[in-house]
């Protein structure tokens, strides 16, 4: 008689995690908010990003609330970030598929890149909703010559928090607050670098 119980109670347990497990809510990471770009203050030099199909396709999962996580894709959520943050320091920003090609570096006059990897993590204090209370986003960047050797490193960190009564519809609240003061935290640490000027 027990061996009958058995398929029943592990069919349940299986269950019981997929449930305990819940859903995948997507949300996005996309931001308007840029930091100022004065014409006078701007480094004469035209720099580079590094970002490829790969990075944009790259979807990362992260917990919400009531058990629930959410999706989303930080690499082509945060391109504009990276490029806003790059846009308040330089004169002209480009993007790359590779950070190896000296001679297509050098033919297109580029005098930096950065290769970009991003890290994000979410959490919430509510039991009864899902989009995250909490979110935090940080970019570290290798920063190569056009002939590939390394110049620097650079890292920021933004960390966003929202309320449930904040959200009205806005599930990513939270993740675009992290992802504007990413984006004003690295075109600080960019101007504070004198490696980069």
């Amino acid at each position: 008689m027990q061996s009958l119980f058995r398929p029943a109670s592990i069919a349940l347990s299986a269950l019981l995690l997929l449930l305990l497990g819940g859903c995948v809510h997507p949300i996005t990471m996309i931001t308007e908010t840029a930091p100022p770009r004065s014409q006078a203050y701007l480094v004469p030099k035209k720099v580079a990003y590094v970002m490829t199909d790969a990075d944009r396709d790259l979807e990362v999962i992260t917990p919400g609330g009531s058990g629930d996580r959410v999706s989303y894709y930080p690499y082509r959520d945060l391109e504009k970030s990276i490029r806003d943050a790059l846009r308040a320091v330089y004169r002209d920003v480009v993007v790359l598929r590779s950070a190896g090609d000296a001679k297509a570096n050098e033919a297109a006059g580029v005098s930096l890149v950065f290769s970009p990897r991003i890290k994000t993590d979410s959490s919430s204090s509510s039991w009864i909703s899902w989009p995250p209370t909490s979110f935090t986003a940080e970019v570290s960047c290798v920063v190569t010559d056009a002939a590939g050797t390394e110049v620097t490193r650079v890292r920021a960190v933004g960390n966003g928090a929202a309320e449930f009564g904040e959200f009205k519809g806005d599930f990513g609240l939270a993740a675009r607050r992290a992802a504007t003061r990413l984006t004003a935290q690295l075109s600080s640490e960019i101007r504070r670098n004198e490696k980069l000027r």
